[in-house]
This record gives C-alpha cells, sequence and structure tokens, in this order.
C-alpha cells in the first residue's frame, strides 16, 4: 500500500535522496545560439546555465505565427545517444512525425534539454560518471532530475510561456523523468509517460533490474518509497501513463499494482478521471494509438 504523508514534505523527503545537488537557486541563464524556421515550428538552439557545473544544450520549439503565451510541453527524450534531437525527429520506437511538430500542429511549444551524458554532454560512458558522482556525494538520476527541474525554471520565466499551463511528456528514460518532475514540482499541470511506469519490486520478482540504466538507481529510495508513493505526489493533477504490456521493463503485475493504488488516491481526492492508466499489446514502444491518446489528453487538459 502507498504510504501517506503531508505532500510537501515528502517531495523534500523524495529530493533529499537524490545526493548533494548543486546550490544553484535564481535566474536559469539561456544563451540563444541559432534560430531556425520549420514548417510548423520556429526553433531556438539555446545553451542553458542550469547547474552551474557544465552548461546545457537544449531546443525550444515554438508554433509559427503564434503569438502571446502559450501552453508548453517539457519533453524529456528517452535512453538514446541522440539526446534532444529525439524532440525533432523522434526514435525508431516512436512513430512520426516528432513531438515538436504534432505539438506544434496544437499550438503548444516545447523544451528539450540534453541530459547528462546525451546529445551534445555525451562522451563519458555513464558507468563512468555514475562512478564518479557516487564519490562525490552525488547521483547520476539526481542531477538529471535536477536539470530538468531547473529546466522548467526556465520555462516559467519566458514570456511566451504560459506558466498555468505546462505539462510534461517522455519515452522510457524520458517517462520515468516525467513522473519524477511532476511529482515534485506542481508547476506541472499535466503528466503523460510513455512506457516506463516501472514497479519497483515487481521488476526486482522479475529480476529485470539489468534492464534498465545504471542512471536509474538512487540509493536507499526503496526504504522510503515505492512507485505508486512517488506518483501519488501528482494527485490530484492529471495524469496519463501510457504502457506495453510485452514490456519487460514494465512488468504486468506492477502496473496492476501501481493502477489500483492511484485508482484510490485520485478518488479520494475528488479526481478520478485525472489518472488513467493506458495499455497496449505491444513491448517497448510508442505506437501510433498511443500517440493519439497522449496528444488527445494534453488537449483535454492542458
Amino acid at each position: 500500500m502507498a504510504r501517506g504523508g503531508e505532500p510537501t514534505t515528502r517531495r523534500r523527503e523524495l529530493l533529499g535522496l537524490l545526493g548533494d545537488l548543486p546550490g544553484v537557486r535564481g535566474p536559469v541563464v539561456g544563451t540563444p545560439l541559432h534560430i531556425e524556421e520549420r514548417d510548423s515550428y520556429v526553433l531556438e538552439h539555446l545553451m542553458l546555465d542550469l547547474n552551474g557545473v557544465e552548461r546545457v544544450p537544449a531546443y525550444f520549439t515554438r508554433p509559427r505565427g503564434a503569438a502571446g503565451r502559450l501552453p508548453t510541453v517539457l519533453f524529456n527524450h528517452s535512453h538514446a545517444a541522440a539526446g534532444k534531437n529525439e524532440l525533432l525527429s523522434g526514435a525508431e520506437y516512436m512513430p512520426p512525425p516528432g513531438w515538436a511538430e504534432a505539438l506544434a500542429r496544437r499550438g503548444i511549444c516545447a523544451l528539450c534539454i540534453d541530459a547528462w551524458n546525451f546529445g551534445e554532454r555525451r562522451g563519458r560512458t555513464e558507468s563512468e560518471l555514475f562512478k564518479e558522482m557516487i564519490w562525490n556525494g552525488r547521483v547520476l538520476w539526481g542531477m538529471m532530475v535536477f536539470d530538468s527541474l531547473r529546466a522548467l525554471d526556465y520555462l516559467v520565466a519566458r514570456d511566451d510561456v504560459d506558466r498555468a499551463r505546462i505539462a510534461t511528456v517522455g519515452m522510457s528514460m524520458g517517462s520515468t523523468m516525467a513522473w519524477w518532475i511532476a511529482a515534485l514540482d506542481v508547476r506541472i499541470r499535466v503528466c503523460v509517460d510513455i512506457c516506463c511506469l516501472t514497479d519497483f519490486h515487481a521488476l526486482i520478482r522479475a529480476r529485470g533490474l539489468d534492464g534498465h540504466g545504471i542512471y536509474y538507481y538512487v540509493p536507499r529510495l526503496l526504504q522510503h518509497f515505492t512507485t505508486a508513493d512517488i506518483n501519488a505526489l501528482i494527485a490530484p493533477r492529471p495524469h496519463l501513463a501510457l504502457a506495453g504490456d510485452f514490456d519487460r521493463l514494465t512488468p504486468p503485475e506492477g502496473l496492476e499494482t501501481v493502477d489500483r493504488q492511484l485508482r484510490q488516491i485520485y478518488a479520494e481526492q475528488g479526481a478520478p478521471e485525472a489518472w488513467s492508466l493506458s495499455r497496449h499489446p505491444v513491448g517497448h514502444v510508442e505506437t501510433r494509438a498511443m500517440r493519439v491518446e497522449a496528444l488527445a489528453f494534453l488537449q483535454r487538459w492542458l
């Protein structure tokens, strides 16, 4: 059963498990590098100072011809070397078009950063970076989450972003990032995660731990939180999880556990319609049907 507690206190507890995070606070400095026009959106190439350790390349997309403050998606890329390019071009396990175009057609902006060791930040092995950070009291996942939360700081300061209408979306590693940052920061209005709502205990029982990269593992996490506990911190805000029944990274038993507990939590908070787990007969892949469902959810709630 998911453990309760006052949400603000639980968020602090969750953040406290993420190692020694940078002490950087205040406005995020964003340096524009290049602007180009695509068919449906304007693409900004940016360099963001998020963590005080290394600068972070990012893409921001805005629908062409749009004016004023617009709804915006903080897009989280998957565990693939392409990094932020996934926002534009997708991946072999995602349907075309890229999310940037799909969102722009619906009047929605998007931001995607290169996570640690991906895209323009690659060059070390994941294992090397994890070990270096652990020695220095840091957790790789914690540093990745910190960058995403600071990216949210950047978004809410932009004069073309409607800060009351910010969602987060991601596939695979990006899915996990979506529900973590939505749990930690109430400025996220809507969460859509695709193919990585993994119940930690079910993953252990299924002997699936090696299916996830080492970035995924947070010391002492299971002493304090279940997967449902973290996701409960999103309630009652709208949350759609899309999953494949044949995805080895999300054992079906675990999906059922999380769904059962979140249905109860959302009902108790008077928002049963705001939580949805949609299961599809596929593996670790975003299908066209999933994309249609995700976009409809965003249009309904964002």
